[in-house]
């Protein structure tokens, strides 16, 4: 078990030693915009509503596509834990912030960085179960394309299945969570019904979905770079011992 355990730990300094930079840069940002962009319900009817987190969500499950299927899905799943550990700091760090007193009021300021705490609860454990879903489901696509498992049929049917019921269930867990659980105790009765919970989650996994569509080239693109420069050679043949 101690062994085991050691080369796990090697194993996930390798793996974040190998992942390019920026997409690590740009899959954290978008995981902690998505959390702040989701304080704020941008549409809302009897049969639907959305918040300001489906703007940005979808380039978390294209870099987390990316990943899984080069580096794979348990790689892509340590990233997410890494991901949303940020978000908590950031917005412990935020609350931080707005409980210092100052001469100017900046009570407006303080409400929108110091956050809710049961929105964070909420996307948090959306994000997580999402993400785990996300990332198996997608290498799991990717293993029935046995003849050509590098080619874009594969690479875009993993990615476009996987993606729509990650983002389904993020959406969905999110919402039942934040609006029909916690804000009708802590926001004077403010809720979403349960039909608006998962008009939101198919709306949202139908938007996210196109956007992966739209930009699921360039995410083809970066594999193919990926493999041409062996990326990621160290790690890969680490775990694969």
């Amino acid at each position: 078990m101690k062994e085991k355990l050691k080369k796990e730990i090697y194993d996930t300094k390798l793996l974040f030693r190998s992942i390019p930079s920026v997409c690590v840069a740009l899959f954290t940002i978008s995981v902690v915009a998505m959390n702040i962009l989701a304080n704020k319900t941008i549409y809302q009817s009897q049969f639907l509503a959305v918040d300001g987190g489906i703007l940005i969500s979808w380039l978390s499950f294209l870099c987390m596509d990316i990943i899984t299927k080069h580096f794979g899905p348990k790689a892509s799943t340590k990233l997410s834990v890494f991901a949303i550990s940020v978000n908590v700091l950031v917005c412990l760090i935020f609350f931080a912030v707005s409980l210092i007193p100052t001469e100017t009021d900046y009570t407006a300021f303080n409400s929108i960085i110091g956050g809710t705490w049961f929105i964070l609860v909420s996307s948090t454990i959306a994000f997580l179960f999402s993400a785990f879903v996300n990332n198996f489901s997608n290498w799991a696509i990717g293993r029935l394309f046995r003849k050509n498992p590098d080619g874009k049929l594969a690479f875009i049917t993993r990615s476009y299945i996987s993606t729509f019921i990650g983002q389904f269930l993020d959406n969905l867990l999110f919402s039942v969570l934040t609006f029909t659980v916690f804000a009708p105790i802590f926001w004077d009765g403010f809720h979403w019904t349960y039909i608006q919970c998962v008009t939101c989650a198919l709306l949202g996994a139908g938007l996210e979905l196109i956007m992966e569509i739209i930009f699921s080239p360039f995410g083809f693109m970066i594999i193919k770079i990926w493999k041409r420069d062996n990326v990621g050679k160290e790690y890969l043949g680490s775990v694969n011992r």
